[in-house]
């Protein structure tokens, strides 16, 4: 990327809540291992009324954000990528469109603009080499190896769409007058005050060896972020701040949650490569709810008992 572009944080230069209309229609641009589509109807009951500001400091594509739309918003994500990729599609949504249009479904032209440094290229056309290795990839998977290279082989499809223009500007309405950053989750979280609502869609802890997806960015999500992740979420709750958190049904997760209320859910998964592998996996969203806000309730609400959820595959990490 050039010199002149800074992610560190970036502020829309018009500031203002997308219409209605927009805010309906928009809907994640990037497929996202993980995502969130088909849990948004529980994450939204779950989700504090009425609430601040609302931050999410593990962006990934974005699916509770684009439904909730909310008029003043914090994003963030350590792939520096990924954020630019939003800064872009805020900013100069025609100059992506563009760009896109210039790709084109096929392996040669794939391997090129894979093989490309996108630290040499000007943002509009960053952007659409990361939604057209997004969309035309493997699986839809966003991955890169420990030099911070992107990595997917290319997909099999059947004529996919590569600029999926309506929802592109759609997006881009909604993004106005959000701040981007490209910073850790601690650091965003920092900034959260009284009232506010931060959600957190973290690479999930593994439930085996290999089920394993946190290489989006260079290096690894760890335990010990695991557990620094489960000290910020206390410390927020107990600054008078919301929060909300999703990760998968293991013991280490209801270890570092305990005190929190922990509601169950199984959610169909499609990221194995063997299909009789694919089905229902135990993931927990765990809110975290102020202590004043406990009081004038009366009590915590009690967890409940897992729910089935039909299955959301790889369309976007919300």
């Amino acid at each position: 990327m050039p010199a002149s572009v800074t992610l560190r944080a970036l502020a829309s230069p018009t500031k203002g809540k997308a219409s209605a209309t927009n805010a309906r229609e928009a809907h994640p641009f990037l497929k996202w291992v993980g995502g969130k589509g088909k849990l948004l109807p529980r994450l939204q009951s779950l989700a504090p009324k009425p609430y601040a500001r609302y931050l999410e400091p593990f962006l990934g594509g974005g699916a509770f954000f684009f439904s909730l739309a909310p008029h003043d918003a914090v994003l963030a994500d350590v792939n520096d990528e990924l954020i630019g990729c939003y800064i872009a599609i805020r900013d100069d949504v025609d100059a992506v469109v563009r760009a896109l249009r210039r790709h084109h479904y096929e392996s040669a032209h794939y391997y090129a603009i894979r093989e490309l440094n996108p630290a040499t290229l000007p943002l509009d056309e960053r952007a659409a080499r990361t939604i057209f290795l997004n969309r035309a990839g493997f699986n839809g998977l966003f991955r890169v190896n420990r030099s911070g290279r992107f990595n997917v082989p290319f997909g099999r499809y059947t004529n996919p769409t590569i600029c999926d223009e309506p929802n592109l500007r759609a997006c881009s309405q909604v993004l106005r007058g959000v701040e981007l950053k490209n910073a850790d989750f601690e650091c965003v979280a920092a900034s959260a005050s009284v009232g506010d609502f931060v959600y957190f869609d973290p690479p999930y802890v593994p439930v085996s060896q290999t089920a394993n997806f946190t290489s989006y960015a260079a290096g690894r999500f760890t335990l010990a972020d695991q557990a620094r992740l489960a000290r910020v979420f206390d410390d927020l709750v107990s600054r008078g701040v919301h929060a909300l958190l999703s990760n998968s049904d293991t013991p280490l997760v209801r270890e570092l949650y305990a005190r929190h209320e922990i509601v169950s859910v199984q959610v169909t998964r499609s990221v194995n490569s063997d299909p009789a592998k694919r089905g229902p996996v135990g993931e927990v969203i765990v809110r975290g709810v102020p202590r004043r806000v406990r009081a004038s309730r009366g009590s915590a609400a009690k967890p409940r008992h897992p729910e089935r959820l039909p299955d959301s595959s790889v369309r976007s990490r919300a």
